[in-house]
């Protein structure tokens, strides 16, 4: 049995490709929007990908499935499980076969058996792994956000990001779905669909894969055996979803748009930045936060072209207009993994890109524009403006590390939510604070884009911290 794993870092996702060795079909699990990936593996290894599948309807990513089977003639499967309200809406034009519990594939000598296991989505199948030729005992799991290692899917998420009520009964039906292993062997291979990174759980595992076996050993959700004392562990902790999450799924189960293919953004002039912003167009300066602090054009949010730029992104830029992307020309090469990047999340209106260096800035300066900057202040500095009462602290990490820790008197905004809850910001002027500087650098943009006198605390908490200044705790609520 050949067994492909494909892993986005960006998206913390793993895909899979699957073939019999007597056979030239695949099988493909979990497929992302990039899907030439996986035609040119499948071509590599002299196979044909015929037949394309998925665990559930996502709601961290656009899933590929959809245009990897149009493009390749696969035969597309999609659960049939959950009830109405979480039926795919696409499946009747694009032919699909609905799967229901134990419905079952054939890919050669490989069986895959649709396991129906409710808890982080209704729909939710994991699937078992027979190869026929080797034995008759499951060789594996494709567990998708049902068991990760170490964790398993959360089952607040859709409630928290969709704004669909029934959390309780979900985790109830997580932990119905977790019994229904116990009769499968230790040796089982586990193949998650997200790893350490991914907000799909609260403390999911860096390693590829797992056994069930060490499963049963390791992670928590496997020594918890009361329903009650299950669910109130499941939602404890668990981080904040980005809102994207519920444009997601909606975009999953009504069908994603069809790409054909990633086509880099036109090029837009310079000269047109001031008619763009006029007219309240967004535009995204993707330079490092250093750079976009000492000279920028106002007007502009930075986010910066790092590990992170995603999911920010998907936090802070609006799905239903277009948005322009400001890049360092030196940098030009990274626009394609950006404009990739960005569609794997739905956001592809990018209308163009503007090159954004020093000489477009001077360029800028000499037809009479201003050029911005935003200004750092350092804790020594902060400490002696809030004994003078004349700035406010606003917080923007996430709720979990304010609990755990903030300056007293402090406004909590998490980054993700500044836009919508703006108005909330105190009056006059604002010291915008994260961690460590990198969140509270994208917050200090988009309050001076909005014509706000801003900082950005140096260092952020930890500078604070280690310079001796107290903080306070906060107690959640039982």
């Amino acid at each position: 049995m050949l067994l492909k794993r494909f892993y986005d870092d960006g998206l913390a996702q793993a895909s899979y490709l699957l073939a019999s060795e007597r056979s030239d079909a695949a099988l493909v699990v979990d497929p992302n929007r990039d899907v030439e990936q996986y035609i040119a593996a499948a071509e590599a290894e002299g196979l044909r990908i015929a037949h394309v599948t998925e665990t559930h309807i996502h709601a961290d990513f656009v899933s590929g499935s959809r245009e990897l089977a149009q493009r390749t003639g696969a035969t597309l499967y999609l659960s049939d499980e959950g009830g109405a309200d979480w039926r795919y809406g696409y499946a009747a034009e694009s032919g699909a076969v609905l799967l229901k519990h134990e419905s079952r594939i054939d890919v050669g000598d490989i069986s895959i058996t649709a396991l129906h296991t409710p808890g982080h989505t209704p729909e939710h199948l994991a699937f078992l792994v027979v190869d026929r030729s080797a034995a008759a005992a499951p060789i594996g799991m494709l567990s998708g956000d049902f068991v990760f290692v170490g964790d398993v899917g959360r089952p607040d998420l859709l409630e928290k990001a969709a704004k669909v009520q029934g959390t309780m009964t979900a985790s109830a039906q997580l932990f119905h779905s977790l019994q229904r292993l116990r009769d499968l062997p230790d040796h089982l291979q586990i193949w998650p669909g997200h790893g350490a990174g991914s907000a799909c759980g609260k403390s999911l595992g860096a390693m590829p894969q797992s056994t069930l076996g060490y499963e049963r050993i390791a992670n928590w959700a496997f020594h918890i055996t009361d329903e009650t004392k299950f669910i109130s562990a499941v939602l404890e902790g668990q981080p904040e979803p980005p809102t994207y999450f519920g444009e997601m799924k909606r975009i999953n189960r009504d069908g994603p748009r069809i790409l054909g293919g990633s086509r880099r953004p036109q090029r837009i002039a310079a000269a047109r930045v001031g008619e763009l912003l006029a007219q309240g167009t967004l535009l995204v300066d993707t330079r490092p936060a250093a750079d976009y602090a000492t000279a920028h054009i106002p007007g502009t949010i930075n986010v910066p072209l790092n590990r992170s730029f995603t999911t920010w992104a998907g936090w802070l830029v609006p799905y239903t207009r277009d948005f322009y992307l400001l890049i360092d020309h030196a940098r030009l090469d990274a626009l394609d993994q950006a404009v990739r990047d960005l569609a794997m999340i739905g956001l592809d209106r990018v209308g163009g890109y503007i090159d954004c260096d020093e000489e477009t800035l001077a360029a800028w300066r000499s037809a009479g524009g201003a050029i911005g900057s935003i200004r750092k202040m350092t804790a020594q500095r902060l400490a002696e403006r809030l004994a003078q009462g004349d700035v406010s602290v606003v917080d923007v990490r996430a709720a979990y590390e304010w609990d755990d820790g903030h300056l007293s008197g402090a406004r909590h905004i998490p980054l993700g939510l500044l836009p919508a809850r703006f108005d909330e910001l105190p009056p006059g002027p604002v010291v915008m604070q994260c961690l460590t500087g990198s969140r509270s650098a994208i917050a200090a943009s988009i309050v001076a884009a909005r014509g706000r006198e801003v900082w950005d605390l140096e260092g952020g908490l930890a500078a604070w911290k280690k310079a001796g200044y107290p903080v306070e705790t906060t107690v959640p609520a039982p």
